[in-house]
């Protein structure tokens, strides 16, 4: 996983004026290009893909549409994408869930390391452990406190199996010593209405679903699952500091395109896209919802997409996880 420092640098160089690559293969694009997104509209991935694709569409000359198509965990979307030619129209923004995780707990008719090719990861974004307002727990001590105490009790949202807020979840049992429910749902804003119902007790929720709610007192945020603070949320604690050392669940989202999208494409696709990542106004909505412009190379997406990798196999093979 490429550091936090390491992408401040990133981040500056990505702001150099986007300009045609001279290499971009002749005439593209001369249509519209789609960004399947593999959840509901109004979710975190939703959010970030909304945030700098209408930029990015200006600085190609075509618009970047946002294709919905939740379910899976992201796969359906992950397999489409996989499946459609590699010209360059059609392309995904995609979770550790989906590009990593997935491949080691369900049967798959396609590898996304063999069968997609990076452009850049877009964003940087932290989840939350959130508890709906009303119930007592105002520590990540008083939760696990409450979970020791009823074993299999307490549930918590995830927007599917083995995406982020599961995993998040598996660890969180394994390293608190506790027991509770998973509650898979098909999106993050779908889980921010059943905490906010009382549906369900807790989850690490992404940013973007819950942040509004958090401050406006709806949901109460007891600590983030990265191994540093937010500094969107800077007075609240990491789960580390709060009794769990060494927790650390970080995320990132990410273009990707088929295989054999030729290089020229990518490259265009890449610096539109980091051109778009680094200005204020994409910058300003990627914040307010609980994210930062995470803009890469095609190279050093790989890098990080094989570290993501290398960390959660043994998590993974020790945990059990499948999806049948």
């Amino acid at each position: 996983m490429i550091e936090r420092i390491a992408r401040r640098s990133l981040i500056a160089a990505a702001t150099i004026p986007f300009a045609a690559p001279a290499i971009a293969q002749d005439g593209f694009p001369n249509r519209t290009i789609r960004m399947l997104v593999g959840f509901t509209p109004g979710g975190a991935v939703d959010i970030a893909a909304r945030s700098f694709t209408p930029r990015m569409g200006e600085l190609l000359g075509q618009a970047v549409v946002i294709d919905n198509r939740p379910g899976a965990g992201s796969n359906i979307a992950t397999e489409a994408v996989a499946r459609s030619p590699g010209d360059g129209y059609t392309l995904l923004l995609g979770t550790i869930g989906a590009l990593v995780i997935s491949p080691m707990v369900m049967r798959q008719t396609f590898d996304p390391q063999r069968d997609l090719v990076p452009v850049s990861i877009a964003v940087d974004l932290f989840n939350i452990l959130v508890v709906p307002a009303d119930r007592p727990w105002r520590s990540t001590a008083e939760l696990i406190a409450a979970a020791k105490a009823e074993p299999g009790k307490l549930s918590y949202g995830t927007s599917g199996i083995a995406g982020g807020p599961h995993l998040a979840g598996v660890l969180f049992d394994r390293m608190a010593g506790i027991e509770t429910v998973p509650v898979h749902y098909r999106g993050g804003a779908l889980i921010a209405t059943d905490l906010l119902s009382g549906r369900i007790d807790f989850s690490f929720a992404t940013a973007p679903s819950v942040l509004t709610h958090v401050r406006s007192g709806q949901l109460r945020a007891l600590a983030v699952p990265t191994i540093n603070r937010s500094r969107l949320l800077p007075d609240v604690p990491t789960v580390a500091e709060s009794g769990v050392p060494g927790f650390d669940v970080p995320g990132w989202y990410a273009v990707v395109a088929p295989r054999g999208t030729p290089e020229p494409v990518i490259a265009r696709l890449g610096a539109a896209m980091r051109t778009a990542l680094g200005e204020a106004e994409v910058t300003a909505t990627l914040n307010r919802n609980g994210m930062e412009p995470m803009p890469t190379t095609p190279a050093e997406f790989a890098t990080a997409w094989a570290a993501e990798r290398t960390k959660w196999e043994p998590i993974i093979r020790e945990s059990g996880i499948r999806i049948e």
